[in-house]
């Protein structure tokens, strides 16, 4: 085996994988904890949201209010101005519509369908006149590592957003959740609270196509609180469980990939997945214990 072949190259990084000493010098960096800080606001936003993301069978909707927020971002672009407000004002508009129009679970997955199909043309035409594939490529994979001061912010404020928000909305929104048909005869504004929590769900996803890309969202939004869920059906259990299963991942997954410099996604959606493999077997096993 030559030194420069491929195999070569890829055990050097793997080797990198346990070299403490980078990973500390690297910590030490200023982006570098940037970085960990946006990524760790993102993981605590995928960890509160999953929850009722999982409950109300919307995964399709975060895999579409992502890969919109794109089109959003290359519109953005095309006029000249900023990449994280145009992700943000198409990520929101589209989760607006979403919740709106996909207010029905059995009509949901048609509209996304319908409505991302469409937005995705408009993305492709946006980064053909802006000219750049390479920066569309960027938005599908994040750059975390470039988050930079400005985007720390918007992750920060956006966190402050959806926090409050749901701490408005979350008891009302459980209950219209899981007994859609209870809760609008006790008077609960289901419509109402299906559009807020999509432009909440649509602000979090924007901002992680900032950091992890429109391609990996799901795996901080979706897979910690799929893994909590298969722990326990008590609601603020799984939350919890959601939250530190995400925070695992993104934190975690940074940290790992500073020293072989290989991107991030690929760390933090393998910690997502081992967490929920782990979590189905644990909970495969009572089921079967019970038995």
């Amino acid at each position: 085996m030559t030194v420069g072949s491929p195999l070569a190259a890829t055990q050097i990084e793997i080797s990198r994988l346990w070299d403490l000493d980078s990973t500390a010098e690297l910590l030490g960096r200023g982006f570098v904890q940037q970085s960990l800080i946006a990524i760790a606001l993102l993981g605590l936003l995928g960890g509160i949201l999953g929850p009722l993301i999982i409950a109300r069978q919307m995964s399709f909707a975060v895999h579409g209010v992502s890969e919109l927020s794109v089109t959003g971002a290359a519109a953005a672009l095309l006029l000249g101005v900023s990449i994280n407000v145009g992700g943000v004002i198409g990520a929101v508009i589209v989760a607006a519509v979403f919740g709106f129009m996909g207010n029905r679970a059995r009509e949901r997955d048609s509209v996304i369908g319908v409505v991302m199909a469409f937005g995705l043309g408009l993305g492709v035409l946006f980064l053909s006149l802006y000219g750049s594939a390479r920066t569309g490529f960027a938005m599908l994979t994040g750059q975390v590592v470039s988050v930079g001061t400005g985007g720390l912010t918007a992750i920060a404020i956006t966190t402050v957003v959806v926090v409050a928000g749901m701490a408005v909305i979350y008891r009302p929104l459980l209950f219209a959740s899981l007994d859609p048909r209870v809760a609008l005869a006790h008077g609960v504004p289901i419509r109402t609270l299906s559009v807020v929590f999509a432009v909440l769900m649509g602000l979090a996803c924007a901002q992680g196509v900032q950091i992890i890309g429109a391609l990996l969202v799901m795996s901080l939004m979706i897979t910690p609180a799929a893994a909590a869920a298969r722990l326990t059906a008590n609601p603020t259990r799984v939350l919890v469980l959601s939250v530190v299963f995400a925070e695992v991942a993104s934190v975690g997954g940074l940290i790992v990939s500073l020293a072989p410099g290989l991107p991030v996604s690929v760390f933090v959606t393998t910690i997502s997945f081992v967490i929920y493999v782990i979590c189905r077997w644990i909970g495969h096993r009572r089921q079967f214990v019970t038995r």
